[in-house]
């Protein structure tokens, strides 16, 4: 056990003491400390007795460390310095070693299961600003990080369907059916009191890990928040507010497109991702392409380069519209330039029947759902059958566990919208020692690779 989890354990255990020593009418209540100590040892039995107590919980927090149930019972696997020595320098059994490894993150493994059962939150942060799915990555727990990214796509699932019923109580259903629908669910709001980050109980089952014991969804108050890096190494969210950045002033600096705060819109070192990007959704000439976000106008002259019949851009940036027509983008033979919001122009050409043989979608300042309602309502509209379908899969792209999740959210509705996806993976270089995140306040991708997206139609 690593010297910090060491001295937590026995912190626990001199507060245990003290307790017993205590007079009996003073009440000292160790429950918070006695789920961690019990998340730590991989003991279920002790937890399952705890977690059921009124002051019971999976997402308590140590107050030195910010360490969950969930971060203690996979840093229990941890070894610490010493014994990590030891095995370094004796002649032991390799298969043994593994064999113990094993059996150690299977009991993580079980306590694992049972806290997120108990509503344990997927994506709490310690004070080493890691998740338990960081952790469980650092350590090489394969089981347990699986688990870490499954609850993560359930919560995140879990909170779409949330929408989808904010959606129906927006517009609002008066039928006798429509209640009958709505029945056996409610609507509360989390801590924050954010109703986008509502959660969703089913009052006769709760379904288990998907909804807390306090009947929120773990995890969903941090799911939709786009958190980069900043210049000092700190997450920090980024406001997505598209109708603050189409207001503001952007910067050309060479190989980077910025924003007026210094974030990285679009940058050069992105080049090879898109021409790998273009390779495959052009796999021939004289192909019909449509690509929604301009930006340093990278993918575009790649998508130039393959000989395309027909190229529609859209672009609502008013300094990208006036440096595309600095670069003669308005004269190229074949393309189309349109001006606007995506939201405003697609339905225009949906309309029109406009058909393309590839699409690619890369807006900033969006949320999610900005890309699935693109791929789920039109792509269906604007793409040939044999078509192709890419879009930049940066989501969540500040730590792996998220990337992960989101990448298999993403898939699962893509699927949901009649789309078979393959992902490629691609090597990403070390931006920071190459300095490409000099003079960038925020970076919005610190990953060693990205899976790169190709889409078509099912069948």
């Amino acid at each position: 056990m690593p010297q910090s989890y060491q001295s937590l354990f026995e912190k626990y255990q001199n507060i245990f003491n003290m307790a017993d020593d205590q007079p009996m009418e003073i009440d000292t209540d160790t429950t918070e400390q006695e789920i961690l100590l019990a998340a730590t040892n991989h003991d279920l039995d002790s937890l399952r007795r705890l977690l059921r107590t009124p002051t019971g919980s999976a997402n308590v927090v140590d107050s030195d460390t910010g360490m969950t149930p969930l971060h203690a019972a996979i840093a229990a696997c941890e070894p610490d310095e010493e014994t990590a020595q030891d095995k370094k320098d004796m002649d032991v059994d390799e298969a043994a070693t593994l064999n113990t490894t094993a059996l150690e993150e299977e009991e993580a493994l079980k306590t694992v299961k049972l806290l997120l059962e108990n509503g344990a939150i997927w994506n709490d942060l310690d004070d080493n600003n890691e998740t338990p799915g960081c952790l469980a990555h650092r350590l090489g727990l394969k089981k347990c990080y699986e688990a870490m990214v499954e609850a993560g796509v359930r919560a995140e699932l879990l909170l779409s369907r949330l929408d989808g019923f904010e959606m129906l109580a927006e517009y609002g259903d008066d039928s006798e059916e429509g209640e009958e629908d709505a029945e056996g669910f409610e609507i509360i709001e989390n801590e924050n009191g954010d109703s986008l980050q509502a959660s969703m109980v089913e009052v006769e089952e709760p379904a288990p890990e998907l909804v807390g014991p306090d009947g929120t969804v773990p995890g969903a108050d941090s799911v939709p928040d786009l958190v980069q890096i900043d210049e000092n190494g700190q997450e920090t969210k980024v406001d997505v507010n598209s109708e603050d950045y189409l207001a503001s002033d952007l910067t050309f600096k060479g190989d980077r497109l910025l924003d007026a705060d210094k974030n990285g819109v679009m940058m050069s070192w992105e080049t090879e991702i898109m021409q790998k990007t273009v390779d495959r959704l052009c796999p021939k000439p004289g192909l019909r392409v449509l690509n929604v976000g301009h930006g340093m106008g990278i993918i575009d002259g790649i998508f130039q380069s393959k000989d395309v019949s027909a190229h529609h851009i859209i672009e609502a940036h008013p300094d990208v519209l006036a440096r595309m027509r600095k670069d003669g983008w308005y004269e190229k033979p074949g393309v189309t330039v349109h001006e606007g919001r995506w939201q405003d122009v697609v339905p225009k050409l949906v309309e029109q029947n406009v058909i393309f043989d590839g699409i690619y979608f890369d807006t900033f300042a969006e949320e999610y759902k900005a890309l699935k309602e693109f791929f789920s309502e039109y792509v269906i509209g604007l793409m040939d059958p044999e078509g192709r379908f890419g879009f930049f899969n940066g989501l969540g792209a500040d730590r792996q566990v998220c990337y992960d999740v989101y990448t298999r959210v993403v898939e699962m509705d893509l699927f949901d919208a009649g789309m078979d996806t393959e992902f490629e993976d691609i090597h990403i270089p070390d931006l920071d020692e190459q300095g490409e995140w000099e003079g960038v306040r925020r970076r919005y991708w610190a990953l060693d690779n990205y899976r790169m997206p190709t889409c078509k139609f099912v069948g």
